[in-house]
């Protein structure tokens, strides 16, 4: 038994940092953490959005078996136990620190403590109807959200001191192993930066490399997205300046992991202690003239993930593909605890370097596309299965961008990796599913407004 930690940022596409390959951002608190364990280069989130990732991660449960689809959070059921509930009914003493944003209040969580937990006032998200597709008017005044704010990591930063205090005042008093999570909201829009940060990177404010012109930007679920978020109307300006903040984020949520191990190492934990960074989905930055999540596209599902502590090996890189929910399985390994039998996910220290056969699966019922998409990801083959349109089939060993829909050339492959998803769920019937709740969601809404 061992105690772990687990940072969690908001908004990460893991391309984004050193460790995963970046040309000119560095990250050198990942690469730390990397050298002292294991980099999983394959990792992706449960759904690309807030709250339906989150809330999988919490639970271990799947989005469509919690019915979290989107962010609004108005009757979605409360009742699924959280991991830091389990946990502590085993003797585990969880402690955490910033936004849960999941289907229930934070203080109904079931954690032995809980700070600043930022949970979405209910309904949270209205915008979330798909049948006719909503529009977010005005969506693209987000796009002047970029620049210096000497208050841009405030909040950040009381949520991060009050964590470190806690390891290094009540973690060596506690008579039992501990869990310690942490959630930042950066990277996340808006970009701003303070002054030393926006400083950092002024070769950012640089343009996608791949657009709106390509045949992945005119998908209709991304021409959806598009179209809802406004982004056809960011300006050449908006697009350099909020590439430029998002490298500035990142360089900020470095340099707390790099906190982080340093007080891991002051206090004499390293031995005893996992310690995990990830985040909760990825960030689309412009490709294919999407910002943003809620696709099923690498840079918006993938995440870092990067563990040390028992159980990992130094300087080891994975290519199996994991996600979330082997990161909270992960957590159940180290503590020595019984994980419920029906969560998803197997531990990352489980996880073989190199398993071609095993699949991973995301899936996204939100706002801004007309019906629900799923994912499987087994080797180099991914799957994007869409049920009101054309299904998408990449090979990302040769086409890491997704530039080239290949699905004509390999159906074999697509109906393999459509078995493997089929396997979870039918993707038809829990489209269905998803649209019936957010309907009833609608009716409640506009009941409220009428009184």
């Amino acid at each position: 038994m061992a105690n772990s930690i687990v940072l969690i940022s908001d908004e990460h596409n893991p391309f984004y940092s050193s460790v995963y390959g970046h040309p000119f951002i560095r990250t050198p608190n990942m690469e730390r953490l990397a050298r002292a364990g294991t980099v999983f280069e394959n990792a992706y989130c449960p759904s690309p959005l807030c709250s339906p990732s989150r809330s999988a991660f919490f639970s271990g449960k799947r989005v469509h078996e919690l019915q979290n689809y989107s962010n609004c959070n108005l009757a979605v059921p409360s009742d699924a136990p959280a991991y830091g509930s389990v946990l502590r009914e085993q003797g585990i003493y969880t402690a955490y620190f910033g936004k849960t944003h999941v289907y229930a209040a934070a203080e109904k969580l079931g954690f032995s403590e809980i700070h600043d937990g930022k949970a979405r006032q209910t309904p949270g998200d209205i915008n979330f109807v798909r049948r006719p597709l909503a529009i977010r008017e005005g969506a693209a005044e987000r796009a002047s959200g970029f620049g210096v704010k000497e208050t841009a990591f405030d909040g950040d930063l009381k949520v991060m001191n009050a964590a470190l205090r806690w390891l290094e005042e009540t973690a060596p008093l506690l008579d039992r192993d501990w869990n310690l999570t942490i959630n930042l909201l950066n990277p996340h829009f808006p970009q701003w930066n303070t002054e030393a940060y926006w400083a950092l990177y002024p070769e950012a404010a640089d343009l996608p490399r791949f657009g709106g012109d390509e045949e992945s930007a005119k998908h209709p679920y991304a021409r959806d997205l598009r179209d809802h978020f406004e982004t056809d109307l960011f300006t050449e300006a908006q697009i350099r300046g909020l590439r430029r903040g998002y490298a500035g984020n990142v360089a900020f949520i470095d340099d707390q992991l790099g906190r982080l191990l340093d007080a891991v190492a002051e206090g004499g934990w390293d031995a005893s202690t996992q310690v995990v960074y990830t985040s909760d989905h990825g960030e689309m930055l412009g490709k294919f003239g999407m910002w943003w999540k809620c696709s099923l596209y690498e840079d918006s599902v993938r995440i870092p993930c990067i563990a040390a502590g028992p159980g990992f090996a130094e300087g080891k890189r994975v290519r199996t593909p994991v996600d979330l929910h082997d990161v909270q399985a992960s957590l159940f390994q180290t503590a020595g605890a019984r994980r419920p039998a029906d969560w998803a996910g197997s531990p990352l220290q489980r996880i073989p370097a190199d398993d071609p056969e095993r699949a991973v699966f995301s899936e996204y019922h939100g706002h801004g596309t007309r019906a629900a998409a799923y994912l499987i990801r087994k080797g180099d083959w991914k799957l994007i299965y869409c049920t009101e349109a054309a299904h998408l089939l990449f090979n990302l060993a040769s086409d890491p961008d997704e530039l080239h829909n290949v699905i004509a050339d390999y159906p074999e492959k697509a109906a393999e990796l459509e078995q493997e998803l089929r396997r979870i769920c039918s993707p038809e019937a829990e489209d269905e599913r998803a649209h019936a709740f957010q309907a009833r969601q609608a009716e409640l809404l506009a009941a409220a407004a009428r009184t």
